[in-house]
């Protein structure tokens, strides 16, 4: 039997009818459309689909929408304002921390959770932020630039 949710999406209240077993991840993607969060793994492992959760970065995958009703969710969609790019991204742009992207979207909101805490991380302290993001493309050393870039910067 489908459940009546209540989400805060980007700063949008959204209402649903869904599943009880419906991921978060599944209702962001299908749902709402909000394709910038993606399927890696479903199993909580690789941080493709990670989003922010009242503040906090979780692994949509693992997360059932019911569980998040009530709550504030932010995706990709929801850090540029309009045409202006976040300094998250535009750091990541201007660093090269941007190779096939598909991990791009999780790596960027597990920083900018970072950096809402702690605007002015060290490098070790970045490293553990992003631990649970996988890429395989960019070596995570530009990563790590883009995102001290942007702490220097002030996001």
């Amino acid at each position: 039997m489908k459940r009546h949710i209540t989400l805060v999406v980007n700063g949008e209240t959204r209402e649903l009818l869904v599943e009880p077993r419906r991921t978060l991840l599944d209702a962001l993607r299908y749902d709402l459309g909000l394709t910038g969060t993606k399927e890696g793994c479903g199993d909580g492992n690789c941080g493709t689909c990670t989003v922010i959760l009242e503040h906090k970065p979780v692994n949509s995958c693992l997360v059932l929408a019911v569980e998040a009703d009530g709550l504030e969710v932010l995706t990709i969609e929801g850090l540029a304002q309009g045409n202006q790019l976040h300094l998250l991204q535009q750091t990541f742009i201007d660093e090269g921390a941007v190779q096939c992207g598909f991990c791009t979207s999780g790596v960027i909101l597990s920083a900018k959770a970072l950096l809402d805490a702690n605007p002015r991380p060290q490098e070790e302290e970045i490293r553990w932020a992003i631990a649970g993001n996988l890429c395989r493309c960019t070596g995570y050393d530009k990563i790590i630039r883009a995102i001290e870039a942007a702490s220097r910067k002030g996001s």
